[in-house]
């Protein structure tokens, strides 16, 4: 029971740590520059959570179960990757193709102020009948009562349900190695250490939702009050992503030597 115990918390409480790595904190500091809503923003962060345990996970237990070598040249690739992510991500940012793309595809933003709905209840029945004035748009439907989580993930769109989820993924590849042999330096038995990974899992779920929630707070505080400092802010976001992403992208390809005929590499 006492070491059930000590697998849980320690697993649990070094997740939510690995939550704060910098180079996970400046990935969802670009996607939540933009995000107004708190709650949103940790939507988001759970999100990236749940992309991060999948691949640390699947990996991990491959590692762990089948007692796979990652040869040098493969981990620093997946670790290169989060470097290009990191450039990519600022990129989107400062060039303002995130805010174009969100307004393209969250449901909330299409045809705005152009489509409307009455709401109407027969008995205990609620339904709204959707349409809109404008001559482009052509549409009349019921529309079938939602509940409250689906309503949520309506206003924030499919690409921003994405994109954490995906920036989640690649971040777990880089750090699924580390992890794994770690747990195999100090746990021997293969279901206690992938317990652990599970734990740790959702850890890390618990800690990037705080931390997006924390990062989202001024950027909520600022967004419609003091409008040229919160585009301050997300420039500096992205400048941030951008340069941290080309010094990781560097230091791999040839410090590390990824891009050489002897690469070097250390799980961390």
């Amino acid at each position: 029971m006492v070491s059930l115990l000590t697998v849980i918390g320690v697993g649990f409480l070094l997740g939510m740590r690995h939550a704060t790595d910098p180079d996970h904190v400046i990935a969802v500091t670009t996607i939540v520059s933009r995000q107004q809503s708190i709650r949103r923003a940790g939507l988001i962060g759970i999100l990236w959570g749940i992309g991060h345990t999948l691949t640390i996970l699947f990996v991990g237990a491959a590692i762990i179960l089948f007692n796979l070598a990652i040869p040098p040249r493969v981990g620093l690739t997946m670790e290169f990757a989060v470097g290009l992510m990191l450039i990519f991500l600022g990129i989107l940012n400062l060039t303002g193709v995130t805010q174009w793309i969100t307004n393209r595809f969250t449901p909330a933003h299409t045809h705005a102020g152009a489509v409307h709905a009455h709401p109407h209840k027969h008995g205990v029945d609620a339904h709204a009948h959707i349409h809109g004035h404008n001559p482009e748009v052509h549409m009349h439907f019921e529309q079938k009562p939602e509940g409250n989580l689906q309503k949520a993930l309506a206003r924030i769109g499919l690409y921003q349900l994405l994109r954490p989820l995906v920036v989640g993924l690649v971040h777990g590849l880089a750090g699924s190695a580390a992890v794994a042999l770690l747990v195999l330096a100090t746990i021997r038995d293969p279901r206690w250490a992938i317990i652990y990974l599970l734990i740790f899992g959702v850890g890390t779920i618990a800690g990037m939702m705080l931390i997006t929630m924390i990062i989202a707070a001024p950027f909520a505080y600022t967004g419609k009050r003091f409008i040229n400092f919160n585009r301050g802010l997300t420039v500096a976001s992205g400048l941030i992503s951008v340069a941290f992403g080309l010094f990781i992208t560097v230091h791999i390809g040839f410090i590390d030597g990824l891009f050489t005929a002897n690469p070097h590499w250390i799980p961390s």
